[in-house]
């Protein structure tokens, strides 16, 4: 916060500085060219309407000092319109020199570069100081050197102070440019003025009574700021001896623990400590950073940066003493599932007991407690035993081997639990027409694999195969190696979130935008690892552990799809399935994802499968339309074998007939009675007994 607090001051004097040179120069053309003497002092007015658009880090009271300049800017417009050149020209040029460049001429000069020579001193004291810390660190635990460590110590003890004392003197400094600030700016256009009336005669109606009224005050002002400003220094000049005096034992590495007690309930600490970092087979590197605790995580900032990153997750985590060979105050911290160390030096033993009892209370989660050092308080006897070095960590490690078992599941089930929560009242802040309003994010996957257990039971057990101990059917896994297309990705779930459309890959830039906001506003670090099988028919999410299929989505549900358009490890895509009360309402979600550098080759598989099952899906069409085709043709061609065989059968019909007609005509005369009998009967019945022995026939 220092460090920060004195950018933003630094930041300030460049402002300030840059400022400066420029009303500098504005006033420099004033004195030098009195053939611009006009322009110049448009200029100068200017600059002065321009302040108040300065963005000034601690410009906190410039509304007083823009009204006034914005005054002078108005008055020196009015006297640059009555400029006339007369033989007093050089007693105007030696007034301007002597009221007006010397003020600002000495400002910039004097009190701007002694800023910046304050600055180098307290770099250079700041790299002295990390240069001591690095060689006390370094000090051998198991060759001690009296001599050698005195001089190390005084050193640092040296270092310390001579940075102390810079820095203080420099801040002293920064202070009071504050205040310089303003009699520089306002002393030279004090004198400019009264140069002015002093030299312009015809301008004497211009200077009313109202003019050299505000002038007065305006020197009144100047007057009050310079004692202001001398009594601001003479405090702080006060506060810096009282500061050395009781800072003192402060300069010394590692205080005496007499003086300064060790705290053992906390469950928060920040302060810089080295890390151990691995080059090699047996060698090894130390780095310094700034260590800070979280709720129940570990985050580390280097120098420069602007927020610090996550280290370790220490909930449920062990921390213990542990014995390096050159270095002192070592303590280690391994994660709750052991995949996960890290091996920190302290500073002092003070520092180095703090952070295993911190570590150790933010491990038991007593931070979420509503009285976190009442609850640290009952358990700082087992902080002091953590504190005592441990001869073997890998003994150390098997003691708590069962403890550390039998917890991880309840903490897991209550981190789920805590992630579900968030999600279901977690909602988008800034949501625009993409994004459906109030839309819920959910942060972890939900695997439905054990609600699809049964019913996978009962249909291996219809079609009588064997259900394979990983909650897949011998089925699903003959459908999957029938895919042409077989591509695994690894990838971490972000989240998804219901969206309105699914028609732009923006939806998934903005998407992908509220998640990761979502993420950082509320620390949420965990991702789920898992495997991204793409085939032809399906995407499928795999534990990487147990090969369980935690999510399917089928190919032709997903319509779009993209990567992210500068961090090409984030991709991600749109599903459309039929949700809610109405079964033909379709909803849309998206998806995100984080891959290791693969985003486009994702995004090239899926649509490779898409494009397969589309030309597929042709084929398949064009199959079973040519097959409608053969059975209408097959239908026809029965049909006309059965008219043909109609046709035939009358034929046969027609011709018997024939031949009974031809052999009745062959027979005697009594058979002629009888058709004439009978062609009488035909006669008398009409028309209908025709038509009836007509259908007869």
């Amino acid at each position: 916060q220092t460090r920060s607090l004195l950018g933003v001051f630094e930041e300030d004097a460049a402002a300030i500085s840059n400022y400066v040179n420029q009303l500098f120069q504005a006033m420099h053309r004033i004195y030098d060219a009195q053939n611009e003497l006009s322009a110049a002092t448009h200029l100068t007015s200017k600059l002065l309407k321009e302040y108040e658009k300065q963005r000034f880090p601690l410009g906190g009271d410039d509304e007083v000092m823009t009204s006034t300049l914005q005054q002078f800017a108005k008055v020196i417009d009015e006297a640059s319109t009555c400029i006339c050149f007369t033989s007093c020209h050089a007693v105007l040029s030696t007034q301007l020199a002597d009221a007006m460049m010397f003020p600002i001429t000495q400002f910039k000069e004097r009190d701007l570069k002694e800023i910046l020579t304050l600055k180098e001193v307290f770099q250079i004291a700041s790299n002295d100081h990390d240069a001591a810390i690095t060689r006390y660190s370094r000090l051998s635990k198991r060759r001690e050197n009296e001599k050698i460590k005195a001089e190390v110590i005084e050193d640092v003890y040296t270092s310390r102070k001579k940075q102390h004392q810079t820095m203080m003197h420099y801040f002293c400094a920064l202070n009071t440019l504050q205040y310089k600030k303003k009699i520089a700016m306002l002393e030279p256009l004090l004198g400019y003025m009264q140069a002015q009336i002093s030299f312009f005669k015809m301008g004497s109606e211009n200077l009313t009574e109202q003019l050299e009224e505000f002038l007065t005050n305006i020197g009144t002002s100047v007057q009050n700021v310079r004692r202001e400003m001398e009594c601001e220094v003479e405090n702080m000049q006060q506060t810096i001896e009282d500061l050395e005096v009781a800072s003192d034992p402060l300069y010394l590495p590692d205080p005496d623990t007499t003086k300064f007690p060790v705290h053992r309930n906390l469950t928060r600490k920040a302060g810089y400590l080295n890390a151990r970092n691995k080059t090699g087979l047996v060698s090894s590197s130390w780095e310094r950073q700034f260590y800070f605790t979280q709720g129940g995580n570990l985050m580390s900032q280097a120098r420069g940066d602007v927020a610090g990153g996550l280290v370790m997750d220490i909930d449920n985590c062990s921390v213990m003493a542990v014995d390096c060979e050159d270095r002192r105050y070592c303590f280690q911290i391994t994660s709750f599932d052991g995949k996960k160390s890290s091996i920190l030096q302290a500073e002092s033993k003070k520092d180095y007991e703090e952070w295993i009892c911190t570590i150790n209370n933010i491990s038991k989660q007593i931070y979420l407690s509503e009285n976190p050092e009442e609850i640290a308080a009952r358990v700082n006897q087992s902080a002091l035993e953590a504190v005592t070095p441990s001869p073997s960590f890998q003994q150390r490690h098997e003691s708590m081997r069962p403890t550390a078992q039998s917890r991880p599941p309840a903490a897991r089930t209550s981190s789920t639990g805590s992630l579900g929560s968030e999600s279901a009242a977690l909602s988008a802040l800034s949501l625009d027409s993409l994004v459906a309003p109030d839309t819920p994010i959910q942060f972890d996957i939900i695997s439905p694999v054990s609600e699809d257990l049964p019913g996978q039971a009962k249909s291996s057990g219809q079609s009588g195969r064997r259900t394979n101990p990983f909650g897949e059917s011998e089925g699903s896994k003959s459908e999957t190696e029938d895919s042409i297309l077989h591509q695994l990705f690894i990838v971490r779930f972000l989240g998804s979130m219901e969206v309105k459309s699914d028609e732009s890959p923006d939806i998934v830039y903005e998407t992908m935008r509220q998640i990761l906001a979502a993420r950082a506003i509320h620390n949420i670090f965990r991702m789920t690892e898992s495997h991204l099988l793409v085939t032809c028919d399906c995407l499928k999410l795999i534990d990487p552990q147990t090969q369980v299929t935690r999510l399917r989505f089928p190919l032709p549900n997903v319509v779009l799809y993209a990567t992210h358009q500068e961090n090409k490890r984030l991709f991600g895509f749109v599903l459309r399935t039929s949700g809610g009360r109405v079964e033909s309402r379709q909803t849309s979600v998206c998806y995100i994802f984080e891959s290791n550098n693969e985003g486009e080759k994702i995004c090239d598989s899926v649509g490779l499968a898409k494009q397969i099952a589309f030309h597929a899906e042709l084929d398949r069409k064009a199959s079973e339309k040519q097959k409608e085709i053969d059975r209408v043709k097959e239908k026809q061609q029965k049909e006309l074998n059965k008219q043909k065989q109609i046709e035939k059968d009358l034929e046969e019909q027609s011709r018997l007939i024939a031949a009974s007609t031809r052999s009745n005509q062959s027979s005697g005369e009594g058979q002629f009675v009888v058709l004439s009998s009978s062609q009488s009967e035909d006669s008398d019945l009409g028309e209908d007994g025709k038509k009836k022995r007509e259908s007869e026939a």
